[in-house]
C-alpha cells in the first residue's frame, strides 16, 4: 500500500508517459490484464485510457484492474489511470523505481 507522498512521487512520474493501452465497450478483459501484468513487470508504472465506450467508470476499472494484477492505483483523473507494482525483473537489474 502507497501512502500520500509516494503517490505524488509516482503520479510525478507517469505524467509526462502516454498511455499503454486502451479500455473500450468490452471493459476488463483477461486479454488487458494479461497484458497490464507483462507491462507492469517490464515498466513498474503504467497509464491506461479508458474510452467513452467503456461501460464503467475509472475507478471502478481501475480498482479491478489493479485487483487483477496485484498493483496500487496511483491515481485516477478523468478517463485515465495510473497502476504501479514493482518488479523483481527491474530490481535485479538495478533499473526499478526508487520511491522515497
Amino acid at each position: 500500500m502507497l501512502d500520500s507522498r509516494q503517490r505524488a512521487y509516482l503520479r510525478a512520474l507517469a505524467n509526462p508517459i502516454d498511455a499503454l493501452y486502451q479500455i473500450g465497450k468490452g471493459n476488463l478483459s483477461e486479454m488487458a490484464c494479461r497484458q497490464f501484468d507483462e507491462a507492469l513487470t517490464a515498466r513498474e508504472l503504467i497509464k491506461v485510457s479508458i474510452l467513452r465506450s467503456a461501460s464503467e467508470d475509472a475507478r471502478t476499472l481501475a480498482d479491478s484492474a489493479a485487483a487483477a494484477v496485484g498493483a496500487d492505483v496511483v491515481a485516477v483523473v478523468g478517463r485515465r489511470f495510473v497502476l504501479y507494482r514493482p518488479s523483481d525483473k527491474l530490481r535485479k537489474e538495478g533499473r526499478s523505481i526508487r520511491i522515497p
